[in-house]
């Protein structure tokens, strides 16, 4: 029986350093492994450092041949307005082509591109995020909301990370149904990543040295309001000044680092608290930190809090959507999303590192990681034969 060629294409802002994009590399990677797929890669903005990751047998392309932090203020507002006005034109001319499904893969610009009407394709739509939180609560973001819900009618299958992402979108948009005023499919698909080359990438060096005669903990995350780094970093402080040592490392870029390396200063804390900006391999970072965290403010799963998990490591986050991600792990702690409740978790933590009752570097989690059936989800909803 002569099988089908399913031809996708995924949408996504870029290929630069983050959990949403990592986890389009590793599914794009997978999925070209089926012969009876041919998997397209569609972005706005080039010259993505993940771009390098993927497999030959995906396909690339973009419409502007720039990263979107290369752009003048100017540039990032007029083709923000671009997308948004004139999204039909900009959809006829760089996305549409001879494609079975296309996902947009991000919440966003890209979403609002691909809702443009084809009939001809089966679309979905990808939610990595609390909806609810993740445009904030101002007058714009109302606006985006508003002009969002019809966007997000226009498909006909809306994929979400986690079931607290699921709920706070119904929550948000409720009674949403299709353009045809059905009721649209939603699914619960968590992250795939691939363990093997998280295992392989996390035997390289690192460029710094962890202090062996404190306890070290390690956050993976982009430099946004939405992370509260600015909180850690006040906490961090009133530990160290009740006589807490400690180090606390961050990996990340962001509109936000200018704020918190003026804060660092302004606390003096220079020396313990690490701003080590982005790399394209965390992994030995990870691996080798006492403790993973992400202290957030809000969350759609944490993507990172899985290459943590396969890498073994204990992990402490505050309570949002990225508790999913740690149910089934033995080796993490779920701490009040307060200032105060992450001053009391770290403390904690601290106190029992400096007691040798629960050193970290000796206490990886037993736990056999198998991601394998999410493929699975994902091939079926694609309707890709295997």
């Amino acid at each position: 029986m002569r099988l089908i060629m399913r031809k996708i294409l995924f949408g996504i802002t870029g290929l630069t350093l983050g959990g949403a994009e990592r986890v389009l590399v590793d599914i794009a990677n997978k999925l070209s492994e089926n012969d009876n797929c041919e998997i397209t890669i569609f972005t706005l903005y080039g010259k993505g450092e993940l771009e390098k990751q993927l497999s030959k047998k995906v396909k690339l392309k973009s419409i502007y041949k720039v990263k979107y932090k290369d752009l003048s203020k100017k540039q990032k507002i007029l083709i923000s307005l671009k997308i948004l006005l004139n999204k039909k034109s900009l959809y006829k001319k760089y996305v549409k082509g001879d494609y079975d499904v296309e996902v947009a893969f991000l919440e966003g610009p890209i979403t609002r591109l691909f809702s443009v009407k084809n009939k001809k394709v089966e679309k979905i739509a990808w939610v990595h995020n609390d909806i609810s939180q993740v445009f904030g609560n101002g007058v714009k973001a109302k606006l985006k909301k508003h002009i969002d819900r019809k966007v997000y009618s226009k498909y006909r299958k809306i994929v979400f990370v986690s079931r607290d992402n699921l709920k706070k979108f119904q929550e948000t948009y409720k009674d949403l149904r299709d353009e045809y005023l059905e009721p649209i499919d939603k699914y619960v698909i968590y992250n795939y990543i691939d363990a093997e080359n998280v295992l392989k990438k996390a035997e390289e060096q690192i460029e710094i040295k962890y202090d062996n005669n404190n306890c070290n903990f390690l956050e993976v995350a982009r430099l946004v309001p939405q992370k509260a780094i600015d909180r850690i970093i006040k906490v961090h402080k009133k530990l160290i000044e009740n006589g807490l040592k400690h180090n606390f490392y961050v990996i990340g870029d962001g509109p936000e680092r200018g704020h918190l390396a003026e804060l660092i200063e302004k606390y003096n804390v220079s020396e313990t608290f690490h701003l080590l900006g982005k790399k394209e391999n965390p992994y030995p970072y990870i691996k080798n930190a006492d403790y993973f965290c992400l202290l957030s403010e809000f969350e759609g799963y944490g993507m990172v809090i899985e290459e943590a998990k396969i890498l073994g490591k204990p992990i402490l986050i505050t309570d949002t959507a990225a508790r999913e991600a740690v149910e089934k792990y033995d080796n993490a702690e779920v701490l009040e999303n307060s200032e105060d409740g992450i001053y009391k978790g770290l403390r904690k933590v601290i106190l029992q590192w400096q007691k040798k009752s629960n050193n970290a570097k000796s206490t990886d989690s037993e736990i056999k990681y198998d991601n394998s059936d999410i493929i699975a989800k994902i091939e079926k909803l694609l309707n890709i034969e295997k």
